[in-house]
């Protein structure tokens, strides 16, 4: 992985085809919300495999809680399609069919020189793109577990969200002095 991919940096604002080959930039599939960002080896990996099918399963939760996935593998637009519906997942899977984004990260698994993927990554982001931690799945166990998804968009969203504690007298002073912009749902023009 490049040296620059660091938390507390800003990770790199790709535009790659989705599933239905529209271009997408990860800055517009974020807008101001955490997300969590999968680098895949593809459909074809029983380990992505298995950690996309929960993924799945918890993205009713990533969605009321203000949070996005994105996933971009080296797989062909149509195998991402694929993937994607195989699976019954609902967020963005972008396709690296020409590996833009692993020659860039320097993430090329060279132990597999027959589908030439990327080293599967996960990577949380805050608004703006801005790394909150790295996760490294070339082995299975390196890549976060459900809680551990859960614990760090809880801890991004405690971190961004100026309304996170409605208990907190300075946070209901700046309601009662009207300063409601930071409020969920966010007032435009308050």
């Amino acid at each position: 992985m490049r040296s620059d991919i660091v938390p507390g940096l800003t990770f790199p604002d790709y535009e790659l085809p989705d599933e239905n080959g529209k271009l997408r930039r990860l800055s517009e599939l974020q807008g101001a919300d955490p997300m969590a960002l999968m680098l895949a080896r593809g459909g074809y990996c029983p380990k992505e495999h298995r950690q996309h099918v929960w993924m799945t399963a918890l993205h009713p939760e990533i969605v009321v809680g203000y949070s996005r996935l994105v996933t971009i593998s080296t797989d062909s637009i149509l195998a991402s399609y694929e993937w994607r519906h195989r699976l019954g997942a609902h967020w963005p899977f972008l396709s690296d069919e020409q590996r833009i984004v692993q020659r860039d990260l320097d993430i090329a698994e060279y132990t597999d020189p027959e589908h030439n993927p990327m080293i599967p990554h996960t990577i949380f982001l805050e608004p703006g793109l801005k790394i909150f931690s790295i996760y490294n799945g070339y082995w299975y166990w390196g890549r976060p577990t459900p809680e551990e998804l859960r614990q760090t968009f809880r801890a991004i969203s405690k971190k961004i969200r100026p309304d996170w504690d409605l208990a907190d007298p300075a946070v209901r002073d700046r309601w009662n002095r009207g300063d409601t912009k930071s409020f969920f749902p966010y007032q435009e023009g308050s």
